[in-house]
């Protein structure tokens, strides 16, 4: 059992057969030659493969993959990007704990902080992203135990400066987590000036053709868990014989306890199936990433002298107040464009009603262009303050530029603004 399990950690054959895609591994359960086997990888389940609810070849070759090109030591992959942001939260904190995250960040990872892990116990303590050092370290409380941020925000495009906020954690003794989604490790390396945690939504780019969702969580190995208060990951864990992570797996501790302990507890594990297809969409993403960026710079300066809009955010802007930002840590700043039309919700939803080409879903990062208004759909749940803190305005627009030629996309917008 333990060459063939070797082989399938690897994800592929060997090379006198190795196939040209990741095999899909449609299994939920896998063999051993006796008992004594199978209770050693119950003790650690990092030995072997155990059971599709922790691990599974196809998928595991698909988080190597993404590991690899953060630079971390180590991905899991999740059911949904909520389901990575989630877990990358319980990894540290518990009821009784809490943890620092910018405003502007997604709308449904806001109701996520906000909401639902308050009723768990846990404090999500809002900073605005412009606020001081000074201010940002007046947030922090004896029990934090992270600082949360998204490369660029979503729908507000506002560029996290990660290597301030990093150096504010760390003084603190606490890591920083970083959403890439809309950057992809192809835009932006968030480890590479400083994060230590990295999630992504796969449903976006990194997939590309919404064809199903997913999200991953990466881990930089590059955090001392020592030097903060993270008994979790220090200490002997009763539910796996007292193993300590840091002791046991140094530096991937963290990622391989999210397995250990969560993934075996709360089961949001991806299909082989959905790795397999997310596999297809990350050999192309680099290419499709320089084409989403170019496409989205055109539209972007056509949306900035057009007299139906009032404002456009695009960090790629030499305008836009995140610009300084973006040449700093973005090597393209992505597809998303953000634009305040003028007149409102209701002239917003006109525009969009209006469209042809684009279709009005929710969702974001895909091949084909898209539509959303966020103060109305996304984002519906937050308060008007909770709105404006998040940098949404009512006559926002998120634009999703598809790859589609980029006449068509603004012969489409012409006629959009035409039917205002």
């Amino acid at each position: 059992m333990q060459d063939a399990t070797k082989c399938l950690h690897a994800g592929y054959t060997p090379k006198n057969s190795e196939p040209r895609v990741v095999p899909i591994v449609q299994s939920t359960t896998y063999v051993y030659d006796s008992t004594e086997e199978v209770a050693a990888v119950f003790d650690d389940p990092t030995r072997s493969l155990i059971y599709s609810r922790f691990a599974n070849p196809t998928v595991m070759a698909v988080e190597e993959k993404i590991a690899a090109l953060e630079g971390g030591v180590g991905a899991m992959c999740t059911s949904s990007g909520q389901a990575a942001s989630l877990l990358s939260i319980l990894n540290l904190c518990s009821a009784g704990d809490s943890f620092i995250s910018s405003t502007e960040i997604y709308g449904g990872t806001v109701n996520l902080f906000a909401f639902t892990l308050k009723r768990l116990g846990i404090e999500c303590i809002f900073v605005d992203r412009n606020a001081s050092d000074e201010e940002i370290d007046q947030a922090f409380k004896p029990n934090t135990k992270a600082v949360f941020g998204e490369t660029i925000a979503n729908p507000a495009l506002t560029v996290f400066d990660i290597e301030r906020f990093a150096k504010i954690a760390h003084k603190h003794h606490v890591p920083l987590i970083v959403d890439n989604t809309f950057a992809t490790p192809v835009l932006c390396r968030p480890f590479e000036f400083g994060a230590d945690i990295v999630v992504h939504s796969t449903t976006k780019y990194m997939d590309g053709h919404a064809v199903q969702g997913g999200g991953v969580i990466v881990d930089s190995g590059n955090f001392d868990w020592a030097s903060g208060d993270f008994p979790g990951i220090t200490e002997p864990d009763e539910s796996y014989h007292g193993i300590s992570y840091t002791k046991t797996y140094g530096k991937a501790a963290y990622i391989i306890k999210a397995r250990m302990q969560l993934m075996r507890d709360f089961g949001c594990y991806p299909a082989a199936h959905s790795a397999f297809l997310l596999n297809l969409g990350l050999e192309t993403l680099a290419i499709r990433m320089k084409q989403y960026c170019e496409n989205a710079m055109v539209v972007a300066k056509y949306l900035e002298k057009c007299p139906k809009v009032e404002r456009v955010i695009y960090p790629g802007l030499e305008s836009d107040p995140c610009h300084a930002l973006a040449q700093k840590y973005l090597k393209g700043c992505s597809g998303v464009i953000s634009l305040v039309i003028k007149g409102g919700r209701q002239a917003a939803m006109k525009f969009m009603n209006s469209l042809k080409l684009a279709s009005n879903e929710v969702h974001v990062a895909d091949i084909r262009t898209c539509v959303l208004h966020p103060a109305s759909e996304t984002h519906r749940q937050l308060t008007d303050e909770q709105l404006v803190a998040a940098g949404i305005e009512s006559g926002m627009v998120r634009l999703s530029v598809g790859l589609e030629d980029v006449q068509d996309i603004l012969a489409d917008l012409e006629q959009g603004f035409a039917a205002i």
